[in-house]
């Protein structure tokens, strides 16, 4: 199979390092251009607003789209993929994703598993599973610091060494971007407000 991978510098280097199963070609790419042969095209930044008009109508190319804070929208056609590829879960063998139609799952998971990775389908929500779950830490782990509790580099030693995080919430913000978490948690707010963004992280955030 012959994928497109649409990437920064960084993570071309982590997936150069990763490596990719044998029986692949990968193709780098910097923005959306034509799809000449690609059965795929996996774009981690999130440059839809850029595709050309033929990767809406080329259901033969399967579009992975690195989109975590929205569900699909009505005009993504049925070969589009969305995906959880923020930093620290895009490096895991498990990604979540959602898809419209289900008759594109098989050659899905055939082009992930080409990257070592299984897919995990899950309902198409704001956040998936372990999006939202993490965004609500670090909302908390907000508000508890601006209720001058602690500070951030206690907070996040207490959440490594008391529950075995990989990182603390504030680490974790830092390496996944104030932005995208308090978006995340701005849009699940609009229908529960247990996700209202604590004003700490929204001023961090820039918002």
């Amino acid at each position: 199979m012959t994928i497109g991978i649409i990437a920064t510098t960084d993570q071309k280097d982590a997936l150069l390092a990763q490596g990719f199963a044998a029986e692949s070609r990968i193709e780098w790419m910097d923005r959306p251009t034509q799809l000449p042969g690609l059965d795929a095209v996996i774009d981690l930044i999130n440059l839809v607003d850029e595709y050309p008009s033929g990767w809406y109508e080329s259901a033969s190319t399967l579009l992975f789209i690195n989109q975590v804070e929205k569900p699909i929208p009505e005009n993504w056609p049925g070969h589009f993929i969305r995906f959880n590829g923020w930093p620290g879960f895009w490096e895991r063998s498990i990604v979540e994703a959602s898809i419209k139609e289900a008759s594109f799952q098989a050659k899905a998971e055939s082009i992930l598993a080409i990257l070592y990775k299984k897919t995990e389908w899950v309902a198409d929500l704001p956040g998936f599973l372990s999006a939202r779950i993490l965004a609500s830490i670090i909302n908390e782990a907000y508000l508890t610091f601006g209720e001058g509790v602690s500070s951030k580099e206690d907070i996040d030693t207490a959440m490594t060494l008391g529950t075995n995080y990989p990182l603390g919430p504030f680490a974790w913000c830092e390496k996944i971007g104030k932005s995208r978490i308090y978006l995340l948690l701005n849009q699940l707010s609009a229908n529960n407000q247990q996700y209202q963004p604590a004003y700490l992280l929204k001023n961090e955030a820039g918002f």
